[in-house]
């Protein structure tokens, strides 16, 4: 039968075609239904196109201080349109190679909403009706922008992440509700093109859950490069009457920011409703999808991945997840790990972390070391004039065990990787100290840093 499959994926982002591909190379034969467009939200509407923006706007920012190397380019300006185009440019190219990867691994993409009727039946409403009968089931629906219950929120100059990503003009000023991830990075972007821009955390600091002494030190940097930021805040209405004004208060005293929009970034919330749940006799916790360590639901054979489980909501890890549920369902026996999960933000600069920050770790018992080395000493920053930040390194003192790395510092992002598979391989920071690395790079940060847990640095001053 041609509607029969092995496996059957609801949902086609990040965690939901990497299962299918997996599960297809483990000899199943496999469908993904996605309403939208293969990718998800990460590649179409979230990480992607953001990383485009960022990038845009830090080239921006690179030819106008090119003078300060010696680049004389003239007056530089930007073009909203062409960033715009740039990024879907790129999303385009890349949700093809995801769909040509898919069909090459013999996968049945099918267009439309997927409803399970019961654990081994889906009806799809697409173009036209029509059901599917499938062994198991991968749940892999994603999420989507939160909208608090704020007055206001439906006037046509209150934008969430998704809509922000199809401006075809750039605010001159923008006011962003959320000082989290999507928040700072936004900022970060509108900021570096020379916009007005302002942050309301209602939280006692910008990106909560990050290792204080990184937040607090980003949210100086934000603040010199012009950014407002109210923390302790919470908005009560927005208001567009001849000017949209986004009214607050903070410690009690009402405050307005007038603005050309607002940024609603809060967070997300799963996308469990309307898919069928019942059917199955899962009830979702606050939406989400209760799995055991194999990714199974209570129900044997539906398995459920990504940001709609509620374990992590990053990409990286919705795709841990679909390797596992995928192998899970042609009958390995593989268990998910989240003991080493790097959390990247892409401000500038960059922040890039793994494990426990300080005081969690002091928290949960552990007496500590730290070791930290700040960039304004690395050689390859200076040349690149970008000497913000530091990287800190906690460890277990009797042990040398590495139970976190924190770094804010130009391409950190693509540094922490060092410091998640040591993490895996239960490395000390002692092997971390006596690994050579490359001179002159940024990565020397963190020997370095480790090198001062023994306060045993070459480089820095003794205190």
């Amino acid at each position: 039968m041609g509607n029969k499959y092995d496996v059957t994926v609801i949902g086609g982002g990040p965690g939901g075609y990497v299962a299918a591909i997996r599960a297809s190379q483990l000899g199943l034969k496999v469908a993904v239904i996605e309403e939208k467009q293969m990718g998800g939200t990460c590649l179409n509407r979230g990480c992607i196109p953001t990383k485009s923006l960022l990038h845009s706007s830090e080239v921006y920012q690179t030819a106008k201080t090119g003078f300060e190397y010696g680049i004389v380019a003239g007056e530089v300006e930007f073009d909203f349109e062409k960033i715009i185009a740039k990024k879907d440019s790129v999303v385009k190219k890349l949700r093809s190679g995801i769909e040509f990867l898919v069909k090459n691994n013999g996968i049945t993409i099918i267009h439309g909403l997927g409803y399970i009727k019961d654990k081994n039946t889906i009806e799809v409403t697409g173009q036209e009706l029509q059901t599917i009968n499938t062994g198991k089931i991968i749940i892999a629906t994603g999420s989507r922008p939160s909208r608090p219950p704020i007055p206001g929120l439906d006037s046509e100059k209150v934008l969430d992440s998704d809509s922000l990503l199809d401006l075809k003009t750039c605010p001159e000023k923008l006011v962003i509700i959320g000082g989290g991830v999507i928040g700072v990075e936004f900022a970060t972007v509108f900021n570096s093109l020379g916009k007005d821009v302002t942050i309301i955390e209602m939280m006692g600091e910008i990106l909560p859950g990050v290792d204080s002494e990184i937040s607090s030190t980003i949210r100086k940097s934000l603040v010199k490069k012009g950014i407002k930021i109210y923390t302790s805040s919470t908005v009560t209405s927005i208001e567009t009457k001849q000017n949209t004004e986004c009214v607050f208060k903070t410690n009690g005293v009402e405050q307005k920011e007038t603005c050309d929009l607002v940024l609603v970034a809060i967070g997300r919330k799963p996308n469990s409703d309307g898919i069928g749940l019942e059917n199955l006799g899962l009830m979702p916790e606050k939406g989400f999808i209760k799995v055991n360590d194999k990714l199974e639901t209570s129900v044997p054979g539906v398995y459920a991945i990504g940001d709609v489980t509620g374990k992590v909501m990053l990409a990286h890890v919705a795709s841990a997840q679909g390797l596992i549920a995928a192998a899970n369902a042609a009958g390995k026996n593989q268990r998910m790990d989240y003991s080493v999960v790097p959390g990247c933000i892409y401000t500038s600069p960059e922040i890039a972390t793994v494990g426990m920050t300080e005081a969690e770790a002091i928290k949960q018992g552990n007496k500590v070391k730290v070791g930290r080395f700040p960039v304004s000493a690395n050689g390859k920053s200076m040349i690149m004039g970008e000497t913000e930040g530091l990287i800190k390194i906690v460890t277990d003192e009797a042990t040398g065990e590495i139970l976190g790395t924190h770094i804010l510092a130009p391409r950190a992002t693509d540094m922490i990787g060092e410091m998640c598979l040591a993490m895996k391989l239960e490395s000390t920071v002692e092997e971390i100290s006596n690994t050579i690395h490359p001179h002159p790079t940024v990565s020397e940060i963190i020997m370095e840093a480790a090198h001062d847990v023994e306060g045993l640095c070459a480089h820095k001053p003794r205190k």
